[in-house]
């Protein structure tokens, strides 16, 4: 095919709620478009529908070759990590779609040459030549050796499900990608390989990403669908005329309609005036003003008739104007963090600690953390990071050496799998159990971060990567901390959040514990100590 990819009035429905509604857009080779809006909009619905994995109540789509890697590395039972590259990146279905035709052709079934023929040229395409070789160069500069690909995806970290996800990007053959927030867990050498990737690639590609610094490199066009008519509209120029552009279509917008309503309301008053002004003359034409002359009373009456025929066209031309529609206020974000009081002066301290946990092992090292300190811990996907802080919070014992936990210590945490709010129990339940709120105060306050009563009385589990860090963020306002851990929170948060986050995170007078490989939130903090886990 022509390599672009095309979609005409698109619209998709969940139950009798519109996610989309005529979604019309275009991509060819060498687009880099971005599509942008708030968590739970539709962005990944549009990213499903356009690589053919849902269909569409209406309209249609004109698709080349396409890739399409979900935002959850979705590891099916009993497959390998090996079985999973082959199974996203198509080599796996256009194997077996060519072994099936070759069964036929060796059965003397009639079209069985033309069918070999094509499963084999498709086969081809998708790179199943060489995929072997391919998968091992790949996984190998990713730091995903034959040891882990032989394992199911049960045991992955964050950090190696994001190098699995951009070894699926790297390995694929196709005109087109579709990126679902490849950027999630991904560190440093990650980053710069799927920016390097993507620089290089001659097809087209659709992202969805929130992260700013990536946007900010690759974004040619944004896409934005609007979170009340779920239509969307394209932006020309990259992502910082995006933010130009929009910022004063809100501008014109406002003032449009403060235009609008300030002559409508003019008018408005005009009429309600010569009404005033006609009754008060029939009154006087009718002798109710004590005029006795008829004549009078005649010229009254007709100047009445005349005033209130003027207010009844002024009315119809109020009427007529063309109606400007009140901007919408969208959905914002408003978070802050509980802070308890400080507690004892150290936090957490380590002494002569060695940690291990599966291919990580750290120590030995000394390792204190004073009441108030910033903290980012920085390493590559693999190093410890997260195994550093499941060791200061005592749920890994060390291997040698002693922990101390300061009394006093509460600790707010939002980890990177989210674990502690997935279950099978509805959310509510889970969340009300964690935050120690009435049924009424949780429904309220989750309300707030966007996850609504349709929402909360599902299973944990069945909640989307955004719910359930929304979920997560809602429990710091519900529950007070003196000690933040944070392990990739912006992870699946739309950048409105995050920059409520960073906003949050100014002014929480606690210790503060972060994790994370968003370039923008690791400017916006002020810490006061770095730790890098390859260095202990």
């Amino acid at each position: 095919m022509s390599g672009f990819l095309t979609a005409r009035g698109l619209s998709v429905t969940f139950g009798l709620v519109p996610v989309l509604d005529g979604i019309d857009l275009a991509v060819g080779p060498g687009d880099r478009m971005l599509i942008v809006g708030p968590n739970g909009v539709g962005k990944s619905t549009l990213l499903k529908a356009l690589a053919g994995e849902i269909e569409p109540d209406a309209g249609e789509v004109t698709r080349p070759s396409v890739g399409y890697v979900p935002q959850e590395t979705e590891v099916m039972a009993g497959e390998t990590l090996a079985g999973y590259l082959a199974r996203r990146t198509g080599v796996a279905g256009a194997a077996a779609a060519m072994e099936a035709a070759a069964e036929a052709l060796a059965a003397g079934e009639q079209g069985a040459g033309d069918a070999y023929a094509r499963t084999l040229d498709a086969w081809l395409a998708a790179g199943g030549a060489d995929f072997e070789e391919r998968c091992e160069k790949v996984c190998a500069r990713l730091g995903l050796p034959d040891m882990v690909l032989s394992r199911g995806g049960d045991a992955l970290s964050g950090g190696q499900q994001a190098r699995l996800r951009l070894a699926v990007v790297l390995l694929m053959r196709v005109d087109l990608l579709l990126l679902d927030e490849t950027t999630n867990d991904l560190d440093a050498p990650g980053l710069a390989a799927m920016e390097h990737y993507v620089a290089g690639f001659r097809g087209g590609i659709i992202a969805v990403s929130h992260d700013r610094a990536f946007a900010e490199r690759i974004a040619t066009r944004v896409f934005e669908i609007d979170e009340f008519t779920r239509t969307g509209r394209l932006y020309t120029g990259g992502w910082a005329a995006y933010l130009a552009e929009r910022a004063n279509d809100r501008h014109r917008a406002e003032h449009d309609y403060a235009k609008y309503a300030t002559r409508r309301q003019a008018m408005q008053e005009r009429v309600r005036r010569m009404r005033e002004w006609a009754e008060a003359g029939q009154r006087r034409s009718a002798g109710g003003g004590g005029e006795r002359d008829k004549f009078i009373r005649h010229m009254n009456r007709t100047s009445a008739q005349g005033v209130d025929a003027k207010a009844g066209a002024t009315k119809e031309a109020a009427e007529r104007m063309e109606v400007v529609e009140e901007p919408r206020e969208p959905w914002e974000l408003r978070l802050s963090i509980a802070a308890a009081e400080l507690g004892s002066r150290i936090v957490f301290s380590l002494r002569d600690a060695v940690i291990a946990r599966g291919d990580v092992r750290l120590g030995p090292f000394g390792l204190t953390i004073a009441a108030g300190d910033r903290i980012r811990i920085n390493g590559p996907n693999g190093s410890g990071k997260s195994t550093l802080i499941q060791a200061l919070l005592g749920r890994l014992p060390l291997v040698e050496g002693s922990r101390y936990v300061g009394p006093g210590v509460i600790v707010g945490e939002l980890e990177q799998t989210r674990a502690a709010l997935r279950g099978s129990e509805p959310l509510l339940d889970v969340f009300r159990r964690r935050s120690g709120q009435s049924a009424e105060e949780a429904r309220t306050l989750l309300a707030k971060f966007r996850v609504g009563a349709d929402v909360v009385l599902r299973p944990a589990d069945s909640l989307s990567p955004g719910e359930r860090t929304r979920t997560g963020l809602a429990l710091f306002q519900a529950r007070q901390s003196n000690c933040l851990i944070l392990d990739e929170p912006t992870n699946h948060l739309d950048i409105e959040a995050i920059e409520q986050l960073e906003q949050a995170l100014a002014t929480y007078p606690g210790t503060v514990l972060l994790v994370t490989h968003d370039r923008r939130l690791a400017e916006a903090v002020t810490f006061t100590d770095e730790i890098d886990v390859t260095a202990l």
